[in-house]
């Protein structure tokens, strides 16, 4: 067994302490309240929590008004008096009491209620403490928990804000706009990005503090960035002159903006630096254990997001350069009509599109209009629509029509193995008649502006976008003929100028209705303003626009038109045909050059009968301007195209394209959608008015 009695002799005389000293010790008295009498009876600690003498109290409860003010005495009494009727046996309550100084300072009391048998009370016996250590602690705790709530929030936010930003400036601007360069109590921040060995300066710091020579510097200079990026650590420099004494090169562009301390931090991602961050202090010194944690992983943070932000950047460059390089590098000049065209990226960060436009010159006075757009949005759809287009130019050139045209291009992208489609319009204008054939693949109507300025929309029966019809097999596309008067332009476009989230596509065709009626009537202006419009509400898609009016007063007018069909082994037709071109070119005035015309039209037409199965069809015309030309045309039903070659000496074959060449000012073949047409053009001398 334990002897509880040893040593014992080297305890104090007073040991145990009495309860009463416990109490004093502590700042804590009792009291005894008589509920029967109403008299209260206070040690003299209890009194000294209430700083009183004595002699200044009488055992009433009222005479400690005194020392608790008003409002603190009626809370305390409410909570005594419901404590003693819901028969409560203890109650607990903080008030305030005044000291002889005026300084009210906080107090704490515990009562137990005793009660007889019937449960009526009788008596209150409790202690009364001094708290303003305690509560001085819970609000020394309570403040540090509600700042590490903030700089944990400050984090959170300043993440959830930088999961948005899509390129290195929003970084920036997140960081800069945000709270948290107060919150954290910087004036400013300073970012470079690192590459090869370099860093590039991005975020300059404060307005008017760029330094001369520091836009890109080495990593193995003797500054802070290049400091951290070299060692991997963060660098905190606590004081001016730390910084001084640590940067000297540096510290001298720097001191008179008032900067007494600066955090740099490395930015580091997959474990290689991308970067440095430094965060910039004005009247502050030192960093504590949890500013330096918080600092260190609000800059983990921002490495993640920069990353993203790079390698967002560096995709988009690749996809708006390779959609630069589907579209057609220049726009060519068409006689009789005026073209603008305009391609918008995305302004919400979204990839580049599929959208596209395109203009075909086509024989006979005619150009084909194409606006058109690939789903979706990555450098997938960038690719096949720099595939379409071609295909699509390649089809109008070929001389097929407008349906044929659109419809072989569906069959091509259904081919392409994508599971992409495309809409698509596409227009064919002769300028000479004004007559425009349009054909739509599930895109959105065109507008045609009049010459008063006054717009419209132009209904075309439509059919499915290009590759689902011909995944459907519905390929047969309506064609819409309209006339095009002189002066008016056709508005064709991608929908990302008229759709909104959220709002109608009926909304949107009047608003840019009502765009091109109150914008410029020069083309090009008017494009700028239309693309004004898009830029201005941050639009989620691109956007690609073709504008065609119609001046018929640059193309060459025609003065005559001769046609007949010569048929294959048909002796008469031939010499007939020959007869017509005889009559017509000096009937036409063509002067000393009618026996030129004569010629190169038989050796056309001979040829088309020679080397091909069929006959051929032979058109004489006059084409006036400035300069009278006359242009012979022989089209037959062959694909295969003429070509020049050497006779021989002995041939009796090979010369007619090459006395074609000789004689005609300029001579060409066009394909057909049936075949070719072959032609040759002379420049004959302007008729004498009689």
């Amino acid at each position: 067994m334990v002897d509880r009695t040893a040593g014992t002799s080297s305890l104090p005389d007073d040991w145990p302490a009495h309860p009463d000293l416990s109490l004093a010790l502590n700042r804590m008295g009792s009291f005894d309240w008589d509920l029967d009498s109403g008299l209260m009876h206070l040690d003299q600690s209890a009194l000294d929590v209430f700083d009183l003498y004595a002699d200044e109290y009488d055992g009433r409860p009222e005479t400690l008004g005194q020392r608790v003010p008003s409002d603190e005495g009626t809370r305390l009494d409410a909570m005594v008096a419901q404590a003693l009727k819901n028969g409560s046996t203890t109650y607990g309550a903080y008030f305030r009491v005044r000291s002889r100084d005026g300084v009210l300072r906080w107090v704490h009391t515990q009562g137990f209620i005793r009660r007889d048998a019937t449960g009526k009370p009788h008596r209150i016996i409790g202690i009364v403490r001094d708290a303003a250590q305690e509560l001085a602690e819970s609000a020394a705790r309570h403040e540090l928990d509600t700042e590490r709530r903030r700089r944990t929030s400050l984090v959170e936010g300043t993440t959830a804000a930088l999961a948005h930003a899509r390129t290195v400036r929003d970084v920036i601007d997140v960081l800069k706009d945000s709270d948290g360069l107060e919150h954290l109590g910087a004036t400013s921040l300073v970012m470079g990005l690192h590459e090869a060995g370099r860093i590039h300066l991005v975020a300059e710091g404060p307005e008017g503090s760029f330094v001369p020579g520091t836009r890109y510097t080495r990593v193995d200079e003797p500054f802070p960035m290049s400091e951290v990026i070299r060692t991997l650590a963060p660098r905190f420099i606590e004081s001016a002159e730390d910084f001084a004494t640590s940067y000297p090169d540096l510290w001298p562009h720097i001191s008179e903006l008032g900067i007494t301390s600066a955090a740099y931090l490395p930015l580091i991602a997959q474990a290689r630096p991308i970067g440095a961050l430094g965060l910039l202090y004005r009247d502050k010194t030192g960093f504590t254990t949890d500013e330096r944690n918080l600092l260190v992983a609000l800059g983990s943070s921002i490495a993640q997001s920069l990353q993203r932000a790079m390698l967002y950047e560096q995709e988009h460059d690749l996809a708006q350069g390779l959609q630069q390089a589907m579209l057609p590098r220049r726009i060519p000049e068409v006689p009789g009509a005026e073209i603008a065209v305009r391609y918008r990226s995305a302004r919400l960060g979204q990839d580049i599109g599929g959208d596209w436009y395109d203009v075909i010159p086509l024989p006979g006075g005619r150009v084909g209009a194409v606006i058109g757009d690939v789903q979706g949005h990555d450098t997938h759809a960038a690719a096949v629509m720099g595939q379409l287009r071609i295909v699509l130019r390649a089809y109008a050139a070929e001389g097929h029509t407008p349906a044929t045209v659109v419809a072989r291009a569906s069959v091509f992208l259904h081919e392409l193995d994508t599971e992409r489609f495309a809409t698509c319009t596409y227009a064919e204008v002769d300028l000479s008649t004004g007559v425009v054939q349009v054909v739509r693949a599930g895109h959105i109507d065109p507008l045609v502006r009049h010459v008063d300025g006054s717009c419209r929309r132009l209904p075309v029966e439509g059919g499915l976008p290009l590759g689902l019809s011909a995944e459907f097999r519905q390929l047969e596309y309506p064609v819409t003929a309209v006339e095009l008067d002189p002066g008016h332009a056709l508005l064709l476009y991608t929908d990302g100028l008229v759709e909104q989230p959220g709002a109608d596509l009926d909304d949107g065709m009047q608003a840019l209705s009502m765009a091109v009626e109150s914008g410029p009537r020069d083309l090009q202006l008017l494009a700028d303003r239309l693309c004004e419009v898009v830029d201005d509400r941050s639009g989620a898609d691109d956007v690609a626009l073709l504008l065609l009016r119609r001046t018929v007063g640059d193309l060459p007018q025609s003065g005559g038109r001769l046609r007949q069909h010569v048929a294959a082994a048909d002796p008469e037709a031939l010499s007939s045909a020959r007869h017509m071109i005889r009559a017509a070119v000096r009937a036409w005035g063509a002067g000393e050059r009618s026996d030129e015309i004569e010629l190169a039209a038989d050796e056309l037409i001979t040829n088309a009968l020679m080397h091909t199965d069929g006959g051929a069809i032979v058109t004489l015309r006059v084409l006036a301007g400035a300069e009278r030309r006359m242009r012979v045309e022989v089209e037959d039903r062959s694909s295969a195209l003429p070509r020049r070659r050497e006779a021989g000496e002995s041939g009796v074959s090979g010369r007619g394209l090459m006395m074609v060449d000789r004689m005609a000012e300029v001579w060409g073949v066009e394909s057909r959608g049936s075949g070719k047409c072959v032609w040759c053009e002379f420049t004959v001398p302007h008729r004498e008015a009689t």
